[in-house]
């Protein structure tokens, strides 16, 4: 397969499938377009055993009929027990995978209001957290999140509450990153093809370490089985380029 007839949307959905494979059967809690068409490929090709949820209150099959109910004490159970994955977004991330939806700018008379922390912290304490980036830019990556919402691997360790925090990874529209770097700081894991190391550099707001000596390799090429459930089974409709282009 050519990599010219996949788009840099279909890069995005691959690298976020990626985020739930050999999670076995844990809750997988997508929040966002792309995310929720990586869920649902891994579970029909390499996850099986993932549990989809309408976000609600029902566990649902591939068509979206609903299977089961999920009482949102069960929900909870899972929560705590580390048998969710779930990927939220990040209005801004910083090298140890702490994570803003809150404000922007200074707690006290901050510039911007944002969602709030929501359930951000109990997320990142007690199930994996990986996060998707449409947009990536310096404004999102930055070196010190304006406040904590999400916790990163420094702050966890601090507190002592690493027992169920794990954060996978975190996708962007340039690339795949994890926290293999110094210290459990962010790596550049992989570039989408197309973008450079030096792109990805320059719209991080901090200094990345790099996967494979300095070498990033690109992010893996769907197979023509994934390729064609994305176009004409899960996202057929093309929402996929709207959210990112290129």
């Amino acid at each position: 397969m050519s990599t010219a007839t996949v788009t840099r949307a279909e890069y995005c959905v691959i690298a976020c499938a990626e985020a739930w494979r050999d999670n076995g059967e844990v809750l997988a809690s997508p929040m966002g377009l792309i995310p929720s068409f990586g869920a649902r490929l891994a579970k029909r090709t390499f996850s099986p055993d993932l549990l989809l949820t309408d976000g609600e209150a029902m566990l649902v099959g591939l068509d979206g009929t609903a299977e089961g109910w999920l009482p949102y004490r069960r929900h909870l159970t899972m929560v705590t027990g580390g048998r969710r994955h779930v990927m939220m977004g990040a209005s801004q991330i910083d090298r140890y995978g702490n994570q803003n939806i809150s404000c922007i700018g200074d707690w006290e008379r901050p510039a911007r209001q944002l969602l709030g922390v929501r359930g951000a912290p109990v997320n990142t304490l007690n199930n994996p957290v990986s996060y998707w980036v449409p947009k990536h830019s310096p404004r999102v990556f930055v070196e010190r999140v304006d406040m904590v919402s999400g916790v990163g691997y420094d702050r966890a360790e601090a507190a002592g509450v690493t027992r169920y925090h794990r954060l996978p990874r975190v996708v962007s529209d340039l690339g795949v990153f994890d926290f293999a770097g110094p210290g459990r700081s962010m790596r550049l894991a992989s570039v989408h093809p197309g973008v450079t190391t030096d792109q990805v550099r320059a719209a991080t707001g901090f200094e990345l370490a790099l996967s494979g000596e300095g070498e990033v390799p690109c992010t893996r090429e769907p197979t023509e089985h994934e390729l064609r459930l994305i176009r004409e089974v899960i996202d057929p409709k093309g929402l996929r380029d709207r959210e990112v282009r290129g």
